[in-house]
Parts: C-alpha cells; structure tokens; sequence
C-alpha cells in the first residue's frame, strides 16, 4: 500500500509543492507547526531515512538545504529547524521549520488551520523567494 507520500508524489492528493526534481520533492506540511513548515521527500518509497543509499542520502539533504535557504528567506524566523522523526508515516522524510523560539518544534503543539489562500500565500513566497 502506498504512503500518503507518494500519493502526493503521484498527483493523487494535492500538495503546495514547493521544489520538484526527478528524486525529491518539497511540499508545505498539512499540518504545520508553523508558517513554513515544509517537508522534504525521496520519491523513492523508503520507511527509513537511513535506509538510502549514501548517494541519495546526500542528495536530499542537498535538496533539502537548497529548500531551507529558500524558507530563510521567505519566512521572517531566526532559523530554520530540521527533524527527521518518521512516526507518523511510513516513508522518510525531512521537517524544515522555520523557528523563533525552541517551542515552535514541538510536536505536541497544536498545529496551525490554514486557509487555502494562506497556504498559496507561503508557498508563493517562498517559491519566489
């Protein structure tokens, strides 16, 4: 069964994709934390971050810096937060999170109700950021 990741991956759920190449994808979180919250993902369909290969390892995180600066620059934030947990779906991938105070990160928070608008509003910004 596929993860709701590739679902995205596959155009079957909508996202606010961010970044797209032919290995990874960057997509606004349906849950954020807060404004920004943006995940990272291998279109392979790996569960473990650490379960690809070293190349593609590096290669996302690449992919993944390359994002975070665009979020820097977008998103008013002291700095951008990585988290890699992967409990909640199976199929790894990189939290970038844009951070004023150390709360911002937690999970246990409430997460943010986005309109539709409010979420073009990010991801154009940070797109053409």
């Amino acid at each position: 069964m596929s993860s709701v990741f590739t679902k995205i991956i596959n155009g079957e759920i909508p996202s606010y994709k961010i970044a797209e190449n032919e290995h990874f994808i960057a997509f606004l979180d349906a849950m954020p934390l807060v404004k920004g919250h943006t995940l990272v993902v291998p279109k392979k369909e790996v569960d473990l971050i650490f379960d690809l290969d070293s190349e593609e390892y590096k290669n996302l995180w690449g992919f993944a810096q390359d994002i975070a600066k665009k979020i820097k620059a977008a998103i008013p934030c002291i700095r951008v937060g990585i988290a890699v947990v992967g409990l909640e779906v199976p199929h790894a991938h990189i939290h970038l999170i844009p951070l004023d105070k150390m709360e911002d990160m937690n999970f246990r928070n409430e997460r943010l109700k986005l309109t539709s608008e409010e979420y073009k509003k990010i991801q154009n910004s940070i797109i053409n950021s």
